[in-house]
């Protein structure tokens, strides 16, 4: 396990966050469904190393495939291999196996598909996925509908998705519909559902991933609370929900300014707010540290997802801002966060990406030395966060594991 120490910084400058982790997976399976295609602006990290070898193990007609601890890979690539036929293994590492994926096993099983588990990981599917109405709830995970849409141009009859509640995360289906659009397929949204034809083909393109807002909002976040920041690189118009982070920091009182492709932001007065995350989730983590920082209350609702991450972020979040003097509370879908001066601790990293990144924008903003577990868990989506962290002027070293 290697630890993050972190003190006080001053963070001033400019730079480009990687490439869309959302955007670069839906990619990679669509030019693999149309037998080739360059995906271009792919950020190497863990979870695009777990998909790509989904990929290859399908090309290869492996009996199994790992998933390592990629929620998307498994979601996504579940239902592609049952579109194909494939008799297949899926497995996993960390939280995923525990992760929840009750409706495909139900859906499968109404559609031709058999499947052994236990109720996760490992589970195999054998048979072809066939077409007609698929039902579920809006408010489980958008990945399922995601998985649901690159699959289903592959089968002979046309399909409908059905929505039985209202979709969460709606942006991250929309990034579906958008990357598959590029590739030739058709999906028209209707009231609580999505038509799909049958026997579409995907085309060959070349395609580029666009910066991820995602993780931009680390980086904006740290400008909001003590710094002065230019993140540039991103796409006003992307599909990406996250980049609802600019409106979320301007509720907060954040002075920025938005020039073509670029954030600029500097430290404010902040203000606590109310705030549902629903269509934002990955993006609690900095909201919270914001709200840390900021004057007076914030509630966070919409978030009962967030629950089943790489780490329950309701208790990692707020467990970490208690150890850092601050007042927040868990609730069933969110937090209540009551803002001041955060104080350095010693902190879990959960062995979460976005925690661990959002309490070292925390820690950078803060007295004293802080130190964080299990640092090494940015590989999973941004392996060179401390690096661009560092070149905005970050006090940090990370003691590797001896």
């Amino acid at each position: 396990m290697s630890i993050l120490e972190a003190q006080k910084s001053i963070i001033s400058g400019s730079i480009t966050p990687p490439g869309s982790k959302s955007i670069a997976h839906r990619a990679m399976i669509c030019s693999f469904l149309a037998g080739g295609g360059e995906v271009n602006g792919i950020t190497p990290s863990k979870d695009i190393t777990a998909t790509a070898s989904a990929i290859e193990a399908l090309k290869c007609k492996k009996d199994t495939i790992d998933c390592c601890e990629s929620g998307s890979t498994l979601r996504f690539m579940l239902p592609v291999a049952a579109a194909l036929g494939k008799s297949v293994t899926f497995t996993g590492r960390g939280r995923l196996p525990e992760r929840p994926i009750g409706e495909y096993l139900r859906l499968f099983g109404e559609h031709g598909v058999k499947c052994r588990s236990k109720g996760g990981l490992p589970l195999t599917v054998e048979g072809r996925l066939t077409s007609g109405e698929y039902s579920l709830a809006g408010d489980v995970s958008s990945q399922y509908v995601t998985g649901l849409l690159l699959a289903l141009p592959l089968l002979e009859g046309d399909s409908k998705i059905v929505l039985t509640s209202p979709l969460q995360s709606k942006p991250y289906v929309d990034i579906t519909v958008s990357v598959m659009k590029e590739y030739g397929i058709e999906v028209k949204e209707e009231d609580n559902a999505y038509f799909v034809r049958g026997l579409q083909e995907y085309k060959k393109t070349n395609y580029t991933v666009e910066s991820d807002w995602s993780q931009a909002a680390f980086f904006l976040a740290s400008g909001a609370i003590g710094g002065n920041v230019s993140v540039k690189g991103l796409n006003p118009n992307s599909a990406q929900g996250d980049k609802q982070i600019i409106n979320v920091l301007k509720r907060f009182g954040a002075e920025l300014e938005i020039k073509d492709d670029t954030v600029n932001i500097r430290k404010s007065a902040l203000k606590g707010i109310n705030v549902n995350v629903s269509d934002i989730p990955d993006a609690v983590p900095a909201i919270a540290v914001c709200a840390a920082f900021a004057k007076g209350k914030t509630v966070i609702t919409g978030g009962e997802r967030l629950r089943f991450k790489e780490s329950d972020r309701l208790e990692s979040v707020a467990s970490n801002l208690t150890k850092m003097g601050i007042n927040a509370t868990q609730t069933a879908d969110g937090l209540i966060i009551g803002g001041g001066e955060p104080k350095a601790a010693e902190l879990c990293g959960y062995n979460d990406h976005r925690i661990v990144m959002a309490f070292s924008v925390a820690a950078v903003n803060c007295e004293g030395v802080t130190r964080i577990t299990d640092a090494e868990s940015i590989e999973k989506s941004y392996p060179e966060f401390f690096g661009d962290l560092k070149s905005l002027g970050g006090r940090i070293n990370v003691i590797r594991d001896r």
